[in-house]
């Protein structure tokens, strides 16, 4: 089974190899990431996060789904010393970063709660895998038309933060400046909830965000500086080496 949507402003791709997998299930996990869409846009002024954050729900009025994506971005807002920040001053409430990860996670759950055993999810170039091991590759963050690694992923996720598609779109909330410090930063985890979150709260952080993400259990990173040096943990699930990043 194969099947692309564009949705949340971004290209899914959906590859399943299980030949018995009914098609019902490809349906539900885009059904699923379409009323997210409509929920948590913070473009859509109807969506629960635009009505939250003009202060027209408060905090006892939202789904159980908003309050959890909230309790985490609240997390990492305290684990980063508050360079990851959904509230920034001037700037209405946005939780893509983390909602991003937690959806496309989620409709990885309702694939393997229908059967999938052996499956890849990517969405917009983060990815959520079971069965593989698939290879995975990272873009160069600096030549479009290169990959700077290639990675073995069999169970698990990955997410990259870099300036490439949308220039400096992630904002470090201590200061109010655009984040520079990074190229790009990639970190594999077990969830895309985890990789995704934590890929931009390392990336709003700077340089030190890599040593904060690589101390973070069950997370391994490769990530290219703003001087082009590669750095990677060393549990980092590398399928080739780099080959022009630094």
């Amino acid at each position: 089974m194969h099947r692309v949507e564009h949705v949340m402003g971004f290209p899914v791709s959906l590859r399943v190899d299980d030949e018995d997998l009914p098609e019902s299930a490809a349906d539900a996990v885009f059904a699923w990431l379409r009323e997210v869409d409509d929920r948590f846009s913070p473009f859509k002024p109807d969506s629960e996060v635009s009505r939250h954050g003009r202060g027209e729900l408060d905090s006892h009025e939202l789904s159980d789904d908003l309050a959890e994506v909230l309790d985490l971005c609240e997390h990492y807002r305290i684990a980063t010393g508050g360079a990851f920040d959904v509230r920034l001053p001037g700037r209405a409430l946005d939780p893509c970063a983390v909602v991003k990860g937690w959806s496309v996670q989620r409709a990885a759950e309702l694939l393997m709660a229908a059967g999938a055993k052996s499956f890849v999810l990517n969405a917009g170039g983060d990815v959520v895998a079971a069965g593989g091991p698939w290879r995975v590759g990272v873009r160069h963050p600096e030549h479009a038309d290169k990959l700077c690694t290639v990675l073995a992923l069999t169970d698990g996720a990955v997410a990259t933060s870099a300036r490439y598609e949308r220039g400096d779109h992630i904002i470090d909330g201590r200061t109010g400046l655009p984040a520079t410090g990074l190229l790009s930063l990639t970190v594999v985890a077990a969830t895309l909830t985890e990789a995704d979150s934590v890929a931009t709260a390392a990336f709003a952080m700077g340089a030190r965000g890599i040593e904060w993400a690589a101390s973070l259990p069950g997370c391994e990173v490769f990530a290219v500086d703003a001087g082009g040096q590669v750095l990677r943990t060393e549990g980092f699930p590398v399928a080739r080496e780099p080959s022009a990043a630094a």
